[in-house]
């Protein structure tokens, strides 16, 4: 089972903590720390990297690198939950392009939490880049 907790510090800013023990500051207005839908994106870029990361490393393909952008659009109106993610995978290595494919068409549609989550409001796209 996994925890979380905020503690308010001041104005819209607080403490995150969750099971890990690890805790970041979360700032509503964005000024002095990432909101919480700036984290939902971290959490879903970083959930679908690992995964890209793994499946490659198990099928030995020689990935020396891996970045992913999320650009979104959302809701108008509250909540203002996201409607559009278009993830780039950035991707280095002597990697076979279908092996990639392969990589991210597993992630996204079997084994990523947090875009499984997302998808119910969000049409979720994706590019890949090889550098």
């Amino acid at each position: 089972m996994i925890s979380a907790s905020a503690i308010w510090l001041d104005a819209e800013r607080f403490v995150g903590t969750a099971t890990s023990g690890h805790s970041f500051v979360v700032d509503g207005e964005s000024k002095t720390a990432s909101g919480p839908m700036e984290l939902v994106l971290i959490g879903l870029c970083s959930c679908t990297a690992v995964d890209v990361v793994t499946i490659l490393r198990k099928k030995r393909e020689p990935i020396t690198s891996i970045e992913v952008h999320a650009d979104t659009e959302r809701s108008p109106e509250p909540p203002r939950v996201y409607t559009k993610i278009k993830l780039t995978y950035r991707i280095g290595g002597k990697v076979a392009r279908k092996a990639i494919e392969d990589a991210i068409a597993l992630s996204i549609e079997k084994y990523c939490s947090v875009e499984a989550m997302l998808k119910k409001t969000a049409e979720v796209t994706y590019e890949i880049e090889m550098v």
